[in-house]
């Protein structure tokens, strides 16, 4: 009797205690606020048959841009390489012939007008200096010759034509002398010093672009190599190529925008002086010359690109640079097509602008709607 009465004791406690412990529990629940609960519904997205077609079940979570209309030159780039201007390339010429003994300058070393680049040994050196001497001593005899007959003449003993012949003869001899003085002027020597060494000096200024000999080799006067090619550097060529259906928006006189892949920063305006005639039959392209003046940062074999801008300005679009998303190396944009309906467009992009726009050249038109911020669209799609 005992044990019936403390089972029913046991079951009376446990009835009234549940409730009890039910309200404590929804009590203590709404203390504390569910994140999940407060937070908006999730966007769902749900691909139609167009693969970039999507519909999102709350298209408010991504606000809207409008394309401004942005007005730009159309512009053009090619690429091209720096080349020295032919026309400021000077060969040095070694006169004499003969056996290098000494070099003062080598490949692309930048050097003065005048300045000493190598002596040559040569036999040419000394057979001048003895022309000289033989040159010289026929116009004193020549001379010598010339006095006495004008002496006799004075005197009646010789006839004129005696007196003529020996004044043409002493004007000869001076017209050898004067061309074997000019000779040894020619190959840098001084008649009172006389040596078989020959100094070849430059020309002009600028930097040695070619070297032909080195030390102990022979150099063939004028009818061998030259032995330096100095080209003047402070203007230089851009040589690019233009394909047959750009060539419309490069034209001869007009400018273009130089940029160095050394120095992307930098830019430099260049005159397009030349489109050669001949396309290349493999690729139809046209050698477009630029002549540019050269601060000293181009150097030759450099790969540059070039800017060609045309003559009226065309209308294009500019959004926000954070509605283009860059996919699979090529540029989109998300544009509303209906309620709840977004499209993934392919777009060209152009230039960056300020304020943090960008230039859109085509697939998007001034006025058009597309997501402002395209990653957060992105990241939806993919879940």
């Amino acid at each position: 009797m005992k044990i019936k009465n403390t089972f029913f004791v046991s079951a009376v406690f446990a009835a009234f205690a549940a409730p009890v412990t039910i309200l404590f529990l929804v009590s203590c629940s709404e203390g504390k606020a569910d994140p999940k609960a407060e937070a908006p519904p999730q966007a769902k997205v749900r691909a139609e048959l167009d693969s970039n077609d999507f519909k999102v079940e709350h298209p408010d979570q991504f606000p809207l841009a409008v394309a401004r209309e942005y007005k730009a030159v159309p512009a053009l780039n090619v690429t091209g390489v720096v080349q020295p201007d032919i026309s400021r390339a000077v060969p040095v010429v070694s006169l004499a012939s003969g056996r290098v003994v000494e070099i003062h300058a080598r490949l692309g070393d930048v050097v003065k007008k005048g300045q000493l680049l190598l002596r040559v040994q040569s036999n040419d050196a000394s057979g001048a200096y003895q022309t000289y001497l033989k040159a010289e001593n026929d116009e004193r005899l020549a001379q010598i010759q010339l006095d006495r007959t004008q002496l006799l003449y004075s005197k009646g003993a010789v006839a004129k034509s005696q007196l003529e012949a020996t004044e043409t003869t002493e004007k000869d001899a001076k017209v050898d002398l004067n061309a074997a003085l000019e000779q040894l002027h020619l190959l840098g020597m001084d008649k009172s010093h006389p040596t078989p060494i020959v100094n070849v000096v430059a020309p002009i200024s600028g930097v040695i672009t070619e070297q032909q000999v080195t030390n102990s080799s022979g150099v063939q006067g004028l009818s061998g190599a030259n032995p330096f090619t100095i080209s003047d550097l402070s203007y230089v060529w851009i040589v690019c190529d233009v394909y047959e259906n750009d060539l419309d928006a490069v034209h001869v006189g007009e400018y273009a925008d130089i940029h160095l892949a050394a120095y992307p920063e930098q830019v430099f305006k260049g005159r397009i002086d030349n489109i050669l005639p001949i396309l290349d039959p493999s690729i139809h392209t046209a050698k477009v010359r630029i002549e540019v003046p050269n601060p000293g940062l181009m150097r030759i074999g450099m790969f540059v690109t070039a800017t060609f801008y045309g003559r009226q300005a065309e209308t294009h679009a500019a959004v926000p640079a954070a509605a283009i998303l860059h996919l699979h190396d090529r540029d989109w944009v998300y544009a509303p097509i209906a309620s709840g309906h977004f499209k993934r467009l392919e777009v060209v992009t152009g230039n960056m602008l300020p304020n943090g726009m960008q230039e859109i050249v085509s697939g998007v038109k001034p006025g058009d709607q597309v997501v402002s911020n395209a990653l957060p669209m992105q990241n939806t799609v993919e879940q």
